[in-house]
């Protein structure tokens, strides 16, 4: 394998380019910070983490059951979604054996694929990226798969396929095809438009505390699944590895319902800021079911170039990787004071650059 860095962290790249203070907009990131219920618990718990966490998180699983209305043996915690990636790459996809993705989709698969031996099958985006259901499954026809990753909403498009369509995929895949559904986003959807809470066996669902709980530190997220998928994952996890400050943050945040409302209504709010300032400048910008909006700049070169500028300006950004979606750049909706910098130092910058390109 060769040597990489997946993700340049912020604070390597202010240091990069000499910024003291960087608008963070890059990591989809929560800029609304946990509940304050969840601050208050963890601030309790500091004293204790001498401790251990509970290595079956029964509380929290417990609370998560009840939430999903599901058994306790349906339900494993680990150390966020990309934990929990590996232990699914590691359970059902052996070394040589393809998983089927669409390209352009979240990444991190990719890596955890090419550190076991597995290795990516790619189903071609729509044209605004995110999954066709065909497409996939002709990828799993042509290739013989047996483990098929989805990213529902989608990263980095924003795309959001509805119950309807993940069911019409589900059934479009032959039985002994694992789906992978990776629900990282999903707490900004309406859950009447998700998949209801029920287990199959042939489905993988994952969700995290890292986005709209606001808790990307604490490194903590979960996966819904049939006993028989859950005990496989006992075999494998860490079982030490999802820490007592973040279980109890966790639970604490689940029981503020309303804090979490007010961080979706004001997550909206945001994305429908960043559309209109797309349209003022006359450029395109994708629906999205997330934290962020995709704003496209022009060509891949062009958008590579826009992070540049923004990042010269102070403001962190990410731009999808491939196409047809390369000449966006993706923008994680701030609090209202940071929307109205990035409003101003993204004029800047855009105006950079298209000097730049005409010039």
């Amino acid at each position: 394998m060769p040597a990489s860095t997946p993700f340049v962290a912020p604070e390597e790249l202010a240091r990069r380019h000499g910024v003291k203070e960087m608008l963070r907009l890059g990591a989809n990131e929560s800029a609304f910070g946990p509940s304050p219920r969840a601050i208050a618990a963890m601030r309790d718990a500091v004293p204790l983490t001498s401790w251990y966490g509970d290595p079956e998180s029964l509380e929290l699983r417990a609370a998560l059951a009840a939430r999903h209305r599901c058994a306790l043996d349906e339900i494993v915690v680990a150390c966020g979604i990309d934990d929990l990636m590996g232990l699914i790459v590691r359970g059902f996809c052996a070394p040589g054996e393809p998983c089927v993705a669409t390209r352009g989709t979240y990444p991190t698969l990719f890596y955890h694929l090419s550190a076991y031996g597995a290795r990516p099958e790619f189903a071609e985006p729509g044209e605004a990226g995110g999954m066709v259901p065909a497409n996939i499954a002709a990828a799993v026809q042509r290739s013989g798969a047996k483990l098929v990753y989805v990213a529902n909403p989608d990263n980095p498009s924003g795309a959001f396929a509805d119950r309807a369509t993940i069911a019409a995929l589900r059934a479009a895949l032959p039985d002994d095809v694992l789906l992978f559904l990776d629900e990282a986003y999903a707490d900004f959807v309406d859950p009447a438009h998700l998949p209801p809470d029920t287990i199959d066996p042939r489905t993988i669902r994952t969700r995290t505390f890292s986005k709209a709980y606001g808790m990307a530190g604490a490194r903590i997220g979960y996966a819904l699944a049939s006993r028989e998928v859950i005990a496989t994952f006992q075999k494998l996890r860490l079982h030490f590895g999802v820490n007592r400050t973040a279980q109890i943050g966790a639970l604490a945040a689940l029981a503020d319902d309303a804090f979490m409302r007010g961080v979706i209504a004001e997550v909206a709010r945001g994305r429908d800021e960043y559309h209109a300032l797309a349209a003022r400048h006359g450029l395109p910008s994708l629906p999205s079911a997330t934290n962020f909006v995709c704003i496209g700049i022009g060509t891949k070169r062009a958008a590579e170039a826009m992070v540049e500028a923004l990042l010269q300006r102070g403001v962190f950004v990410r731009k999808p990787w491939a196409p047809p979606i390369d000449g966006f750049i993706r923008v994680t909706v701030g609090t209202a004071a940071e929307r109205a910098a990035f409003a101003e130092r993204f004029a800047e910058a855009l105006d950079s650059v298209r000097e730049k390109a005409a010039g």
